[in-house]
């Protein structure tokens, strides 16, 4: 005799611990995409003593934008009559707010050592967050 033991599948078929397992991993390889761009952007001349672009504040940043916008990615799916049409104009709204911040910041440099190379990496690190998280929020909390 045989016994298998399975996670509970999901109304999709995958399980919740496969979902659990997706969006980890997905949040991992953001934070990492993150890093990159950091290091790219104190190597091309960014202040290293800019605070934005040290990793004990972009990554907890980066994990509270990721699993933020999975949360409302399952909430708009959740509740809107037509979540897809909601989703398309919402992501690129959001996406285009989320530079509010990085313009603000470019034109008062209220932050010390901001530079045009240290705003393009973290208006960079906003666009990593929404390329990692729709297609992983389509994977694993499909739109109807």
């Amino acid at each position: 005799m045989t016994v298998s033991t399975t996670s509970i599948p999901t109304a999709h078929g995958v399980s919740t611990r496969t979902h659990a397992i997706v969006l980890v991993a997905g949040a991992v390889i953001t934070v990492a995409a993150n890093t990159v761009i950091a290091v790219s952007a104190i190597a091309a001349g960014a202040s290293a003593e800019f605070h934005p672009l040290m990793f004990v504040i972009f990554a907890p940043l980066t994990l509270v934008g990721y699993f933020a916008a999975y949360l409302g990615w399952r909430i708009v799916r959740s509740r809107a009559a037509n979540p897809a049409a909601v989703l398309r104009v919402l992501v690129p709204v959001l996406g285009i707010a989320s530079f509010i911040p990085d313009v603000v910041l470019l034109a008062t440099g209220f932050v010390p050592g901001a530079s045009l190379t240290a705003v393009i990496a973290l208006a960079l690190m906003h666009l990593v967050v929404i390329a990692t998280i729709v297609p992983i929020a389509l994977r694993i909390a499909p739109v109807r």
